[in-house]
């Protein structure tokens, strides 16, 4: 799940409306939630709900395809601003916002209220310093991006009337904008230094190349009304038809011309290094990224021998089911040849599909031992597009919006089915579904008495954290009965300890990318090719990484010290509903209330 970056700008032909601080904040206040609405007018209470609901609006406003993806229709019509004066404009509103809260008695609110002003402060601080780091240079990299972006905006963009497919079409028709505007960044970071490696670029070319045709209506981009209203007026259809038509003809112009920009002017200017630590300021660069996504203050050569130290210990375990194998080898020699034989890789894409619903069949079925709540919200397994498939992960959870017009999917990569390791589907099923993603990310939706900025609040380090933590929950759950499952589920573990190690490594202590690639196949049984997608993840997005394990290792603490100091009154689904009841918060407000949790149960 890649947070939203911070953008904005004009209209016609552009890519956003933009509106001044005060015109934003009148236009907020008068769409705040009911519950400001019966508070005392002027009451802390009643400003802080106000100026939650605003950080809210500001946010869909400067990414109208994140408020698309939640279900937020309102600007349809309009792209993510990429420009360095929307930038610019974003901060000095994240500035003033703290200004507000600042002036709030915040002593005669609520607690919930002051709770949750606590949170906005951190979150505006992060926004702040985040927007600030060098990483707008870099918009369009093989992980994310705006020509990422546009094609997936099929699964959550409606077009069951004239008006939205009008939209539709104007958002197309934004795309050359938009691209002028990502080249604009990449220019002035050629000035200063700043680019990306050039193994990453060479990744996005063939990207670029898919969106490509001579023939628009066989484009991923082109739909039509008769999409989703078959019996739609012919008159109105043909008209809507014509505008989504040339709207997809200008697409990819901006996607011509991306393509042109990068081969000829960006990729001669790439780095052959992989890490920021070789750019301008990159050491502290990454450093700062590294305390954003973890919340913590480690250092990375902290959190680089957290991460040699968990593999050591994990290396031991996977020793112990090698030894019950008669295997006399290393792990490293293990895995490879596990990554050999065929009967732990999958035979075709239908194959990975049917085992992966019934693994998550009989998870789902287990959950209530473990949870006293569970999400309402369904999701359904999904394969990864073709168009995309090829430089993707191995899996990911994408949510459903809040409008509840679709489930939420837990996407599946079957490209090269047969290099797909089977004994990793549990693990990696547990963490992306239930009782991972969609579990914490659903039930944090689902709490209406949560602001808007706080249910859908991205903290990498709660939310991937959970997720990893997940992975040793399928044990409670009735899986890895197969000794080769739990092989696959510290592989996995594995995997993110490895993270610590070769994203410190290449960002702060100057490995080359193959260092990482060979670092990560003697530690794990991931296959080759997932090996490489992740490194060039790692490369592409500095820091993120570090989260999973870090927030994992914290939340397995607070249950192993939960466990020992309640004994027999330690109760796992009281533990799971607490530690999920606010959302996504950072690691030290996890901690403290975790510790007043363990207090009253004692």
């Amino acid at each position: 799940m890649t947070p939203p970056e911070l953008r904005a700008e004009t209209s016609n032909g552009s890519v956003m409306k933009h509106a001044s601080i005060v015109a934003l904040c009148l236009f907020a206040s008068n769409l705040a939630c009911t519950d400001s609405r019966s508070l005392p007018a002027g009451s802390p209470d009643a400003q802080l709900q106000t100026l939650f609901n605003n950080y809210w609006q500001l946010k869909m406003k400067e990414s109208p395809t994140r408020a698309t993806y939640l279900g937020d229709h309102r600007y349809d019509d309009q792209l993510d601003d990429f420009s360095e004066s929307a930038r610019i404009i974003g901060i000095n509103q994240r500035r003033a916002m703290l200004k507000q809260l600042d002036a709030i008695n915040l002593a005669d609110a609520s607690s919930a209220n002051r709770y949750s002003a606590e949170i906005l402060r951190r979150t505006l601080e992060d926004d702040i310093e985040e927007s600030e780091l060098p990483a707008h240079f870099m918009p369009v990299l093989q992980q994310n991006g705006p020509h990422i972006t546009l094609p997936l905006l099929r699964l959550s963009q409606p077009m069951s009337n004239e008006t939205e497919c009008r939209r539709y079409a104007a958002r197309l028709a934004a795309f050359p904008a938009q691209a002028d505007q990502a080249i604009s960044q990449m220019r002035e970071g050629m000035k200063r230094g700043i680019v990306a490696p050039k193994v990453l670029m060479e990744k996005v070319l063939p990207q670029l190349e898919a969106q490509i045709t001579d023939d628009p209506k066989s484009s991923d981009l082109y739909r039509t009304y008769a999409d989703k209203r078959p019996s739609a007026p012919a008159t109105v259809e043909s008209k809507t038809d014509e505008l989504v038509l040339d709207g997809t003809k200008k697409a990819i112009d901006g996607y011509k011309k991306l393509r042109q920009f990068v081969r000829t002017e960006y990729l001669p200017a790439c780095t052959d290094t992989v890490g920021i630590g070789h750019l301008p300021n990159g050491k502290k660069w990454y450093a700062d990224a590294a305390r954003l996504h973890t919340t913590t203050t480690k250092t990375p050569d902290e959190l680089h021998q957290i991460g040699l130290n968990e593999v050591k210990r994990i290396n031991a375990e996977m020793q112990a089911i090698m030894n019950a194998e008669n295997f006399t080898g290393s792990v490293a020699e293990f895995c490879e040849v596990l990554r050999e034989r065929p009967d732990q890789h999958f035979n075709s894409a239908n194959e990975m599909m049917t085992d992966f619903a019934a693994t998550l069949r009989r998870s789902d079925a287990n959950l209530p031992k473990v949870f006293g709540k569970l999400p309402k919200t369904p999701y359904e397994l999904k394969e990864i597009e073709s168009f995309r498939a090829q430089a993707a992960p191995a899996a990911y959870y994408y949510q459903a919006p809040d409008v509840g017009t679709r489930p939420a999917y837990y996407y599946v990569n079957t490209w090269h089915p047969e290099k797909r390791p089977r004994f990793t589907m549990e693990a990696l099923s547990y963490h992306e579904a239930m009782p991972g993603h969609h579990l914490q990310i659903a039930l944090a939706q689902e709490n209406k008495s949560l602001p808007e900025f706080r249910r859908h609040a991205d903290f990498t380090v709660f939310i991937e954290g959970w997720g990893l933590y997940s992975e040793c929950l399928g044990k409670e759950l009735g899986g890895y009965q197969d000794r080769y499952q739990e092989f696959g589920r510290l592989c996995f573990d594995a995997w993110r300890a490895c993270r610590l190690v070769v994203d410190t490594g290449m960002h702060d202590k100057g490995w080359t990318r193959q260092q990482a690639i060979d670092f990560m196949k003697a530690n794990t049984a991931l296959p080759q090719l997932d090996i490489e997608n992740e490194i060039d993840r790692y490369i592409a997005w500095p820091g993120q990484a570090l989260a999973y394990k870090v927030g994992q290792l914290e939340i397995a603490r607070m249950r192993s010290e939960a466990e020992q100091k309640l004994g027999p009154k330690f109760d796992i689904r009281s533990f799971h509903d607490e530690l999920l009841a606010e959302g996504p918060i950072p690691l030290d407000k996890l901690q403290a209330r975790m510790k007043a949790w363990l207090a009253r149960q004692q």
